[in-house]
């Protein structure tokens, strides 16, 4: 039985959405939230952009965005689309052409503002493309580029600004009877978005790309889009995600799922549960956890680490994890298995300890049928 079920006040009851395809990787209804990011190399480079993007995969992203903003980058498109093992949404402004010849090269999706592009016979165009090329659309809207007319309407960004645009532009595509498209109503300032988003998510059943946009930097764009998405993610709303830091695309992936993890909406890999430390730990905590986080992350599989300086919360902690260590005297701690106190083990040999733990942990749950499975008879 689930957890959840016997602790109702863990559940989050998400916004039904419809569901769309990116590629190959469901976006909305019940699929899961997908977690997205966006390359910051030379899109023309198609090497340098495709290392970026399995690095991206390897780290969990579900989905990864590739800017196009010329020709060089739509050329580069093909190879990087083909060497992927992720879908590759392209990144479209003003240029109906570039967003043409992105669906022409494989892009799962295209990421457009239809009124941006021109004309009705332009946006037709793209949408054509889109439509014999399997290609799906995000309505990109966006606090620092409003429409004009919206501006002078309400004199500046607002949510209502935002969600009319939103909407004037899903009745372009709806009016061409395309219905394959997602949609973002992003702000840098948390409260503007949170509101844009819940307005958004009650005028439509598309499937909604939640982002806190230019969040700034790896530490204070993590607690901005943390605070953000996480409340909106917690009132069900949000179909798949990208944390806009000013970092390393893999880091955004790690904080996007952090962020899910956090809330139950997405497991891989392993959840490390650490205190703060102080003056009672019985080893270099901090030190630790920092070089397991490191040590553990080739691991994919969902499971749950406890690493605690002493004996005051470590053993209960160690109650709800997979593999825990609490620190004790003398040198050396106590492990934990599957909530069980099991056996001590030195400080000088515990993090190659528990790395060998939380592997033995992952290949058994691994080797566990899945949930309606029947294992085979002997």
């Amino acid at each position: 039985m689930s957890l959840n079920a016997v602790r109702p006040w863990k559940n989050i009851y998400r916004r039904k959405s419809r569901q769309i395809m990116v590629g190959n990787v469901p976006v909305g209804g019940d699929a899961p939230i997908a977690v997205q990011t966006m390359t910051n190399t030379d899109s023309g480079d198609a090497a340098a952009t495709i290392r970026q993007v399995i690095e991206c995969a390897e780290a969990g992203a579900d989905i990864v965005r590739v800017s196009c903003p010329d020709t060089a980058a739509t050329t580069a498109l093909r190879e990087i689309v083909r060497e992927s093992p992720v879908p590759i949404v392209a990144d479209i402004h003003f240029h109906y052409k570039r967003a043409i010849e992105a669906a022409e090269a494989g892009a799962g999706c295209l990421r457009i503002n239809p009124g941006n592009i021109g004309d009705d016979t332009r946006v037709k165009e793209v949408i054509r493309a889109a439509k014999d090329h399997g290609c799906s659309i995000r309505i990109g809207v966006n606090a620092g580029s409003l429409e004009r007319d919206l501006l002078e309407k309400y004199g500046e960004p607002c949510p209502d600004a935002m969600v009319e645009s939103g909407l004037d532009h899903i009745k372009i595509l709806q009016d061409n009877d395309f219905h394959e498209f997602k949609i973002s109503v992003k702000a840098s300032d948390v409260f503007l978005s949170a509101a844009a988003y819940q307005g958004i998510a009650e005028a439509t059943d598309a499937p909604i790309h939640l982002g806190i946009t230019e969040a700034g930097s790896l530490n204070a764009g993590t607690v901005k889009s943390a605070i953000g998405l996480g409340n909106l993610l917690w009132m069900g709303i949000g179909d798949t995600l990208r944390v806009s830091l000013s970092a390393d695309p893999v880091e955004e992936v790690r904080v996007g799922y952090e962020i899910l993890k956090s809330l139950g909406l997405r497991h891989r890999g392993v959840n490390i549960i650490s205190c703060p430390s102080c003056a009672r730990q019985g080893f270099d905590v901090i030190k630790t956890v920092e070089v397991l986080e490191e040590r553990l992350a080739h691991i994919k599989t969902p499971m749950s680490l406890s690493i605690i300086g002493c004996v005051v919360n470590g053993p209960g902690e160690a109650l709800m994890t997979d593999v825990g260590f609490t620190g004790g005297g003398a040198g050396s701690g106590m492990i934990y298995l599957a909530g069980k106190q099991s056996h001590k083990m030195s400080n000088a040999q515990m993090v190659d300890h528990i790395v060998e733990q939380v592997e033995k942990r992952a290949a058994e749950i691994e080797a566990q049928p899945a949930e309606g499975e029947v294992e085979p008879a002997e």
